[in-house]
């Protein structure tokens, strides 16, 4: 098993679109490139902590590759707005890969350069090395699992993760 560690904007969408990807064994969300040790959801809400929300992925290379991670990764966001992904706003809403190793971030680098094709505008994801990872408190985990009727869930998570299982068919688990 490998991992990666991806913010785009809220844990719960990320997490509730890569738990549906064949080779993924393990989601959950956490906080990872700030200042503060082991902050609190609320702290992270801040953006004075310096923390991204990011999801830690448990795959399995032989299954499906990092570099096709990461393509899913570009699909599911919007990597051109800085430090927002809809209506959420803030430094805690970046868009980054965290690597964890030179060849992750080589692939993430090429992976960029290949991606920027498909955007109008510039693709401001951050490449940066995992220095940090803490895990979020578990009532975020698999939380558009036990919230689904909620108001968020419903108007921004559904709409995500019907246009990834539409258009990432032969990933679906």
């Amino acid at each position: 098993m490998e991992e990666a560690t991806l913010g785009g904007g809220c844990f719960w969408c990320l997490e509730a679109i890569f738990k549906n990807v064949k080779g993924v064994e393990t989601v959950y969300p956490g906080y990872a490139g700030g200042h503060t040790v082991n902050p609190s959801y609320e702290q992270v809400c801040t953006g004075t902590t310096g923390h991204a929300e990011v999801i830690r992925v448990i795959y399995n290379p032989d299954i499906i590759s990092y570099e096709t991670l990461l393509k899913i990764f570009f699909a599911i966001h919007d990597p051109t707005t800085k430090n927002r992904q809809g209506n959420d706003i803030g430094t805690q809403y970046r868009s980054v890969i965290f690597y964890h190793n030179q060849e992750q971030k080589e692939t993430g680098e090429k992976v960029l350069k290949e991606m920027q094709q498909y955007y109008d505008k510039p693709i401001v994801t951050e490449i940066q090395e995992l220095k940090n990872f803490f895990p979020a408190e578990k009532y975020h985990w698999n939380y558009y699992e036990k919230h689904p009727e909620q108001a968020y869930c419903q108007m921004v998570i559904s709409p995500k993760v019907a246009k990834f299982k539409k258009q990432f068919l032969k990933y679906l688990k």
